[in-house]
């Protein structure tokens, strides 16, 4: 309900989905033992990758700086950044748990990520530390928003989907996983990207050097987490394939990474 009204605050924006009521103005229906919604089918397909253009770039930077915008509390909150709160939980999980056992149909890529995870892991917990007693600005974000999740009609935004992990944090979460699933860490791009929200959400040094800390570390803390699903969990996806280049796009970014 708090995520159909974050779209709600939103409808002026043609990118956002709208909420679909039922005759008694409820926006979510439990039957079967689960809760459903139905929102706005939105047009435009998720090809920035095959159809990298800058203009495309800065479309999704300047729609993700209107949506937050949109969301701008009425009373400002302070605090420390959650996502930074949530990679350090994961940098202690990983510290204290014992390493997983690489086996199985993705051993070779696990173990590779393993090593590149070993190598860094504790650089993590020094780059994020600092930001630990930074107070900043909170609001509602994303918090998802990546490649899969921007659908494009031409140089345009054509929507924005899947809002199920919408939380208070701060924008630069949102920055950070748009950016780094876009353009990885092509620095020019960034600063393309980041140049094209700030256009309409101005953006301060501290906050652009927080979305790209938030994007490295947030880079490695999905490699911990894959190897988590895939070697304590042992959870099982329908298409191995994804999985398996999903896991060599994290191993060459951890690589760049270490590189730069």
């Amino acid at each position: 309900a708090w995520m159909h009204r974050l779209l709600d605050a939103a409808l002026v924006l043609p990118f956002v989905p709208r909420v679909i009521r039922t005759s008694d103005g409820a926006s979510v229906v439990e039957h079967g033992g689960r809760c459903w919604e139905l929102l706005s089918w939105m047009p435009g397909r998720a090809d920035f990758a095959v159809d990298p253009r800058r203009e495309r770039l800065m479309a999704a930077c300047t729609a993700l700086a209107e949506l937050h915008l949109a969301w701008i509390p009425r009373v400002q909150e302070t605090g420390v950044c959650p996502a930074v709160l949530r990679r350090l939980d994961a940098w202690h999980d990983w510290r204290h748990h014992p390493r997983p056992r690489v086996e199985g149909p993705y051993a070779e890529p696990c173990a590779t990520l393993l090593r590149l995870i070993e190598s860094r892991v504790d650089w993590l917990c020094a780059s994020l530390t600092p930001w630990r007693t930074r107070p900043v600005a909170l609001q509602p974000c994303v918090c998802d928003l990546w490649h899969d999740h921007v659908l494009f009609v031409g140089n345009t935004v054509g929507g924005f989907i899947d809002f199920g992990s919408a939380e208070i944090d701060h924008v630069a979460v949102d920055l950070a996983r748009l950016l780094g699933s876009l353009v990885g860490d092509d620095v020019a791009l960034w600063d393309l990207g980041l140049d094209a929200y700030a256009q309409h959400r101005p953006l301060t040094l501290e906050e652009r050097t927080l979305a790209r800390d938030l994007d490295s570390t947030g880079t490695l803390v999905a490699a911990m987490n894959w190897l988590r699903w895939l070697l304590r969990e042992k959870r099982q996806y329908e298409r191995p394939q994804d999985v398996a280049a999903r896991l060599k796009e994290l191993a060459q970014r951890l690589r760049q990474q270490a590189q730069g």
